[in-house]
C-alpha cells in the first residue's frame, strides 16, 4: 500500500502544469496545492496567452482550464489547442463552476480530456491528474 502511495506521488513530482483561470484566487489556490505536490506551475488569466504558453513549453504535462473566462472562453481555447496535432494528446482538465447537465459532454466535445466541477475537490482533482499523467 505504501509503495502504491509513493508511486502516486511520483507521477506528479516535477511535472509542469498550466493553470488557466481569470480569477487570481483560483490560480493561487491551485498553485499552492500543486506546488505542495512538487509540481511546477505556470499560469495565465486568458485563453490566448494559454495557447502561447503551451506552444512555448515543450515539457508541459497537463493543463487545468477554466471554462468561464471573458474574451476567449475555455471551450474556444481548448478547441484552438486541439487544432495543433502536437497537442492532440496533451491532457486538459476542464474546471467549471457551471456544472449543469450536458456540460461534461460540451467540455469533452471542445477538447477537454476530462472535467471537474468547482468548487474543486482537491483529492478528486489530484486523482484525476494522476490518472491522466500515468497514461
Amino acid at each position: 500500500m505504501l509503495e502504491r502511495l509513493h508511486g502516486a506521488k511520483e507521477v506528479l513530482r516535477n511535472r509542469i502544469v498550466l493553470v488557466v483561470d481569470d480569477d487570481a484566487r483560483n490560480i493561487f489556490a491551485l498553485t499552492s496545492l500543486l506546488e505542495n505536490h512538487e509540481m511546477e506551475v505556470i499560469s495565465t488569466t486568458n485563453g490566448r496567452q494559454a495557447i502561447e504558453l503551451i506552444e512555448r513549453t515543450p515539457a508541459l504535462s497537463l493543463v487545468l482550464m477554466d471554462i468561464m473566462m471573458p474574451d476567449m472562453d475555455g471551450y474556444e481555447t481548448m478547441h484552438e489547442i486541439r487544432k495543433n496535432p502536437a497537442f492532440r494528446t496533451l491532457p486538459i482538465l476542464a474546471l467549471t463552476a457551471k456544472a449543469m447537465k450536458g456540460d461534461r459532454e460540451k467540455c469533452l466535445n471542445a477538447g477537454a480530456s476530462d472535467y471537474i466541477a468547482k468548487p474543486v475537490n482537491t483529492d478528486q482533482l489530484l486523482s484525476l491528474m494522476r490518472l491522466w499523467l500515468f497514461r
